[in-house]
């Protein structure tokens, strides 16, 4: 799956095929017609709450594959020390990364096609040399 252009509503679609839902069904739990459901299946993206319908009803978690771009395309920035403890922040800010098995795999994959060094994937995806070597240290077992 390529999670540097996704295309959410190919995605839907493929799940939808896969556990072979019926369209009747959704329009029921969408209470919308069959030409509004064909619309997001061509729609490369959504609105937050028609993709939060789509996760419970084929029950996947669509927002993770954007959690996921974020983590490979976009690595959060290193944050001031002084800035985190103030407390005057509105919004949660989370201090870890959840590394999911695609995202571990796409790493070492990378490692083994020595398409980038360990230094390199350290850098530009901002992960801690300690995890990446336990990722390594894992994968040769």
């Amino acid at each position: 799956m390529n999670l540097k252009e996704i295309h959410i509503g190919k995605l839907i679609t493929e799940i939808v095929d896969e556990n072979k839902i019926e369209m009747l069904r959704i329009c029921n739990f969408f209470d919308v017609s069959e030409d509004d459901i064909e619309n997001m299946f061509n729609s490369h993206d959504l609105r937050t709450d028609i993709l939060l319908k789509w996760s419970k009803l084929l029950k996947y978690d669509f927002f993770r594959l954007y959690s996921q771009h974020l983590m490979l395309y976009a690595p959060p920035l290193k944050r001031n020390a002084k800035n985190e403890d103030d407390g005057k922040a509105k919004i949660p800010h989370f201090r870890k990364n959840i590394y999911t098995k695609e995202i571990i795999d796409f790493m070492l994959e990378m490692l083994e096609n020595k398409e980038k060094t360990k230094e390199q994937i350290i850098k530009d995806y901002n992960i801690p040399k300690t995890t990446l070597y336990k990722w390594i240290e894992k994968n040769e077992k």
